[in-house]
Order: structure tokens, then C-alpha cells, then sequence
């Protein structure tokens, strides 16, 4: 049986255009978030 499986590129173009730039950004900032406080919280900022 022979699968049909788009690229990966358009698939994450099809997903970033349903999700929208309010998405986008909601997750690059929840990613910065999770790099920034564990380092706040080992230098002793918290």
C-alpha cells in the first residue's frame, strides 16, 4: 500500500496559517519562557 504524504514544509505552512500570528507568538514566547525562568531561578533570581 502506497501512502501519500505531503512535504513537511507545507504542512508547517498550512498549520502556521490556521494557528495565525497571535498563536505563533503565543508559543515563541511560552519557548522563551520555559529557556528564561529555569536559568532566573538557578542564578537565584526568584
Amino acid at each position: 500500500m502506497e501512502t501519500n504524504q505531503t512535504p513537511p514544509k507545507k504542512d508547517f505552512r498550512a498549520w502556521l496559517k490556521r494557528l495565525g500570528w497571535a498563536g505563533f507568538f503565543f508559543f515563541l514566547i511560552k519557548g522563551l519562557l520555559w529557556l528564561i525562568v529555569p536559568y532566573l531561578i538557578a542564578k537565584g533570581f526568584f
